[in-house]
């Protein structure tokens, strides 16, 4: 493999071109494969999976031997980057409707950078059929959860309840919120129960005095992340879901560093 001065933009290009390439190298990113086994796990034509490898082969992109076939490992890390890339792209792009003219500014430049973490998350959206379509999620999740945090900038009637279950069964519970909506919530709460859970550390709200602008919900088993729009106006019909590990711990380090900046 010969390093010029325009290889990585040539065999970036090679490489995209062809979604075939694409599903190829990812494959034999994983390990080594036959052509045969590719085909078989991609259920691509073996002709145009043959055509392919050669081409790949032949621009040193691939080693065959003995029909095996793995990837250069030059061409991995290229590969590897340009994978991460896609993702980020594919995770601004199949969530535009939340991004776009919504408020990202909580979100800092490292979240930012790693947003390819949020790739195997879904977007919930209200419709007409389902007006409470992103509540009833969170809903569900919070009466399955047993420990929860959560950054939120409004109360719904039904969350002071949902917390108050948690806290019966013995689960835990941080929050950060304004002032205002720290009264609304406790005053429909069970005033004996509120102090205990709080005297044993099961119940924390952080109360901060500036208005908070985006909304945050980790559960046992997913996340929740609501922006507010330009205007300042918080957008209900939609919501950013995932329960992958790596989306979890990025939920994980959005709270902790909104807690530190505004706590």
């Amino acid at each position: 493999m010969i390093m010029t001065e325009n290889y990585i933009d040539k065999d970036i290009l090679f490489i995209v071109k062809s979604e075939i390439r694409l599903k190829i190298l990812t494959e034999l990113s994983e390990k080594p494969q036959t052509i045969r086994e590719i085909v078989d796990n991609t259920n691509m034509i073996y002709s145009s999976v043959s055509n392919n490898m050669n081409k790949l082969e032949y621009k040193n992109h691939v080693i065959k031997e003995n029909r095996v076939y793995s990837v250069n490992p030059m061409t991995k890390i290229y590969f590897n980057q340009l994978m991460e890339f896609k993702k980020s792209i594919d995770v601004i792009q199949n969530y535009n409707s939340l991004w776009y003219k919504h408020d990202i500014t909580y979100l800092n430049i490292g979240l930012i950078e790693d947003i390819t973490k949020l790739y195997q998350s879904k977007l919930i959206e209200t419709n007409p059929i389902d007006i409470y379509k992103t509540h009833n999620n969170i809903k569900r999740q919070l009466k399955n959860s047993r420990n929860v945090k959560g950054v939120l900038p409004y109360i719904h009637p039904e969350y002071p309840k949902l917390i108050e279950n948690i806290l019966k069964n013995n689960g835990s519970v941080e929050l950060i919120m304004e002032k205002d909506i720290y009264k609304g919530l406790v005053s429909q709460m069970d005033e004996k129960l509120k102090r205990k859970s709080m005297r044993e550390g099961r119940l924390k709200i952080n109360i901060i005095k500036e208005n908070l602008e985006i909304y945050l919900l980790i559960c046992d088993d997913a996340m929740n992340l609501g922006l507010f729009r330009n205007d300042g106006s918080y957008d209900q019909n939609r919501i950013l879901n995932s329960s992958s590990d790596e989306a979890m711990n990025w939920a994980a380090s959005l709270f902790d560093n909104i807690k530190e900046k505004v706590i």
